[in-house]
């Protein structure tokens, strides 16, 4: 789609032409950035949206013949408009300038924080907040166990789903640390990603390879450091105290990662699932 040829035509289009960003651009392009164009009507009429003539034309030539064809009667007699169009996400980042987003299926289960004003694909899964506390904490190997426990895998891919995972995670409270180093990783991070134009896949491919030491590269090392950090303020705080995180290389459930050891990860699971029940508890007494 010529998208900037069109918005050159008429400055209106860019109103409805939004980047589309999917998670092979989530986990390959250093920037995060969406690689592709779509047509996003919104919410306007069909005499609203043919009032933009060749994002409507377009629509008109390649998707009214199509939707022609569906049975779902809304879709069919309001083909002008984005099928997944997702109301209720949009309604919760309607105030946001940037969100938190995982590609649905990753070896990394790590969020990125990119800038809303785009259409995220169903590629994406999408948290409805921009905290740097909410980073560190689904960005920790602990969340990041949690997720591979009870997501799907495919070989050493994590399928997240957002039902069996973030909503049975039992996240701690927001700190003024977690914050920090929330913060700390995603500037860090972005600015080693933009330099060498490494995505996020091929980034952590490097941190998680015992094969890249420490001293032979100064970037991994301290993103390996960061993330040591990171999961230590997130144990702290659980109010977990007495866990001593013994660091690593370690596999688990098929995948080699930069984490704490498998008995300490086993130990976090089971006062996480703990902490799950009793949450639950808690809200059936309530």
């Amino acid at each position: 789609m010529p998208a900037q040829e069109w918005i050159a035509a008429d400055a209106r289009n860019a109103e409805v032409l939004l980047p589309y960003l999917n998670g092979e651009d989530l986990n390959s392009r250093p920037d995060a950035s969406a690689s592709r164009w779509v047509i996003d009507f919104g919410t306007k009429s069909r005499e609203e949206a043919a009032k933009y003539l060749l994002p409507f034309h377009r629509v008109l030539h390649y998707v009214k013949p199509q939707r022609d064809k569906v049975s779902i009667d809304y879709r069919r007699e309001n083909w002008w408009l984005f099928a997944a169009w997702a109301p209720a996400m949009r309604r919760a980042i309607a105030d946001l300038s940037e969100v938190l987003v995982i590609a649905r299926v990753s070896k990394t289960v790590m969020p990125l924080r990119v800038p809303t004003g785009q259409v995220l694909s169903d590629a994406c899964v999408v948290f409805a907040s921009d905290d740097y506390s909410d980073q560190a904490v689904l960005s920790s190997s602990l969340h990041q166990a949690w997720a591979i426990t009870y997501g799907s895998t495919l070989e050493t891919r994590v399928r997240y789903t957002p039902s069996d995972v973030f909503e049975t995670f039992p996240r701690p409270r927001s700190t003024v640390g977690l914050g920090t180093v929330g913060a700390t990783l995603d500037g860090t991070r972005q600015e080693i990603m933009l330099r060498r134009s490494l995505g996020l896949t091929k980034l952590y491919n490097l941190v998680n390879d015992p094969d890249v030491l420490d001293a032979a590269d100064a970037d991994v090392a301290h993103l390996r450091a960061i993330h040591r950090e990171l999961d230590e303020a997130v144990v702290a705080s659980y109010g977990w105290g007495d866990l001593r995180l013994d660091y690593g290389f370690y596999s688990y459930r098929g995948a080699r990662r930069w984490a704490c050891s498998e008995a300490v990860m086993l130990e976090i699971l089971d006062r996480l699932l703990e902490e799950n029940h009793h949450r639950a508890n808690g809200k059936q007494n309530s």
